[in-house]
């Protein structure tokens, strides 16, 4: 969803300045201002005098400029982390009982508990990601059931088998997994 978000947003600011700065180029090269164009001519400034200074003399005009620009920064850097940080947990540290620690990839753990979730009775598909710390990392899988399937059974038998089995193999005491369950799409069967 926040991919689906991200996009949009950034194909919007994207559209809105192109079109502004398109406008401004093309008004700057002697093209004849838009209608909705705020200034009439290639010779127009883009503030002017009065615009400048229209509240200076008033003591809130700074003030609440300076507080607009702190908050569209501080949105802008959120959104910036947001982006960057990593979604997928790179490494697990599993304890090796010798007072030492041994690095599993995450990688590797996703792939097995996807493996193993495909061979479930009943699913047609999984996809495992595993998020968190790495010294308590969580699950995240989608699995995909065949028609006639009783998601419950299918549920129970991921955790108790896949699922089980991923986190006693990495040593952890829990794994705690968010399970999305949804339908293979099929063609109607024809009732006789």
């Amino acid at each position: 969803m926040l991919r689906v978000v991200n996009r949009v947003f950034l194909g919007l600011v994207g559209l809105v300045l192109l079109v502004l700065g398109g406008s401004v180029l093309a008004v700057g090269l002697g093209a004849p201002a838009p209608s909705w164009w705020i200034h009439d001519s290639e010779h127009d400034v883009l503030l002017s005098e009065a615009e400048r200074t229209r509240w200076q003399d008033d003591g809130w005009w700074w003030p609440v400029v300076i507080a607009a620009l702190a908050v569209l920064l501080l949105l802008a850097l959120w959104w910036l982390v947001a982006i960057l940080r990593r979604r997928r947990l790179a490494e697990i540290l599993v304890d090796t009982g010798d007072g030492e620690g041994a690095l599993l990839r995450g990688r590797a753990l996703e792939g097995v508990l996807t493996q193993e979730a495909g061979r479930v009775a009943g699913v047609a598909g999984a996809r495992a990601h595993l998020t968190g710390r790495r010294t308590a990392p969580e699950a995240r899988v989608r699995l995909a059931l065949e028609p006639h399937v009783d998601p419950g059974t299918a549920l129970t038998d991921f955790t108790t088998g896949a699922l089980t089995h991923a986190r006693t193999s990495a040593g952890l005491e829990s794994l705690p997994a968010e399970v999305s369950l949804r339908g293979v799409k099929h063609g109607a069967e024809r009732v006789s």
